[in-house]
């Protein structure tokens, strides 16, 4: 026990790596499980069409988010000047006034969107939910720097408490308003509590406006690819819901946005993992620099991808039993949806563990072009399959994209040195047993799902 407890003491890589895997694994555990409490009071309070009409909401306010994405934060992690404090505060002023564009369009864009999905409501709820995002702005980046050093117990905590203060006013405002904009307001709520705990107990200088070109020149020369890979991004991660919200009618949609919400937890903690955890290894500790770097960057990833595979084998295999006792009958139909959901993302965590060693390199274009490539195969198989198989068909292509991405990931990673086939090999087979398992054990709720 002892010598357990010693390998998280200390300031050596190893030490902060186990110390900011656990609070990661441990806060984003904790926050999806205060998300799931509050879905569940919520479902109650609310109805369905609530639920569909925040997800479309939510889509859009990340859409805005990651189209305007210029790379600040990896650029801080990665950067050497990334501990000069006016390479920081020239960062926080490109990030407030990207915050400030990005309400200005929220509000632009309220209209037609409403007029797109023929949601009045969503001319009113953008603009107000658009607030969010200029309220983020203005976050310090004494955030990145804690994520630079792998500092992550007083910020994993900070999420914590603005979490669920934000889901307490959630839960209160729907009893009282029994509207969707309950869920408006907390959002705001929440993003301001944050931004106040954030200034109050994060160590470190505080941020001003500063202008320094140097800085400036290199936050701008790699966010150019972040930029593009971001668009990209959100294109492979929210392309199903830009176009099942427009394919669903708005009640099977807030029944899908559900299923898709448990289903894809061990995706989503991976990927905060991979950006939390990896990339400051990866910085540290280059693969190319030496085998003794390569072996223990593969001991890590044996480790995060276990850990993530446990995870989604649990929930493809008990989705629907998962959903048929937190629901009522009015969401049945999202059980089959997170059983195909987490089956269909193995391919993806498979190579999750690679996607952050280029940024770690500073090779910003090559992680464009695989973000590229994966916008493209999973928006092309997303649409083939509604069209030969509804929402069924759909999921069942958004597991072949993940398999048609694989080259463009081995590319990327043999080139910083990262790839590792015996990795690739193994989880391949453990991927392969817990689909097949869980589409055996699942198939009659599946069969319903694909008649629909």
């Amino acid at each position: 026990m002892e010598a357990l407890v010693s390998r998280f003491r200390g300031g050596s890589l190893n030490a902060r790596f186990m110390r900011s895997s656990i609070f990661t694994l441990g806060g984003y555990g904790m926050g999806q499980a205060l998300r799931l409490a509050s879905n569940l009071i919520l479902t109650r309070l609310l109805f369905p069409e609530a639920f569909g009409l925040m997800a479309l909401v939510a889509v859009i306010m990340q859409g805005l988010a990651m189209f305007s994405d210029v790379g600040v934060s990896p650029a801080i992690m990665q950067s050497k000047r990334g501990d000069d404090q006016k390479f920081l505060d020239t960062a926080w002023t490109i990030q407030v006034m990207r915050g400030v564009m990005l309400w200005a369009f929220a509000c632009i864009i309220a209209i037609p969107v409403a007029g797109l999905y023929q949601e009045p409501l969503l001319a009113w709820i953008l603009p107000c939910a658009g607030i969010s995002l200029l309220i983020s702005g203005f976050n310090p980046t004494r955030i990145d720097t804690a994520n630079r050093h792998l500092l992550l117990g007083r910020l994993t905590g900070l999420d914590l408490i603005a979490q669920a203060s934000g889901i307490v006013i959630a839960v209160i405002l729907a009893w009282y308003l029994h509207s969707v904009w309950a869920l408006v307001i907390s959002g705001i709520a929440s993003s301001s509590i944050l931004l106040a705990l954030y200034n109050l107990y994060l160590p470190g200088q505080r941020n001003s406006f500063h202008w320094e070109r140097k800085s400036a020149d290199e936050l701008i020369g790699f966010g150019k690819w972040i930029f593009l890979s971001t668009i990209c991004g959100f294109l492979y991660m929210q392309g199903d819901k830009l176009l099942l919200g427009k394919y669903l009618p708005l009640d099977q949609f807030g029944i899908y946005n559900i299923g898709f919400f448990l289903a894809s937890f061990p995706l989503l903690m991976g990927g905060v993992m991979t950006r939390k955890v990896l990339i400051p290894v990866y910085r540290e500790r280059p693969p190319t620099e030496s085998v003794e770097n390569f072996r223990k960057l593969q001991k890590m990833r044996f480790l995060l991808t276990a850990a993530m595979f446990a995870l989604t084998g649990a929930v493809s295999l008990a989705g629907v039993v998962l959903i048929n006792l937190m629901y009522d009958p009015r969401y049945a139909m999202a059980g089959a949806v997170v059983v195909l959901i987490a089956a269909m993302q193995i391919p993806q965590m498979l190579v999750l563990t690679y996607e952050q060693a280029a940024l770690a390199a500073g090779d910003s274009r090559r992680f464009f072009v695989l973000s590229a490539a994966r916008a493209v195969l999973t928006l092309g198989c997303l649409v083939v399959g509604l069209a030969l198989g509804g929402l069924f068909g759909a999921l069942i292509g958004q597991g072949v994209a993940g398999l048609a991405a694989y080259p463009f990931v081995v590319w990327m990673a043999r080139h910083v040195g990262a790839w590792d086939p015996k990795h690739d090999l193994v989880y391949a087979a453990v991927g392969g047993g817990i689909i097949a398992i869980a589409l055996w054990v699942n198939a009659s709720d599946l069969a319903e799902l694909a008649a629909l």
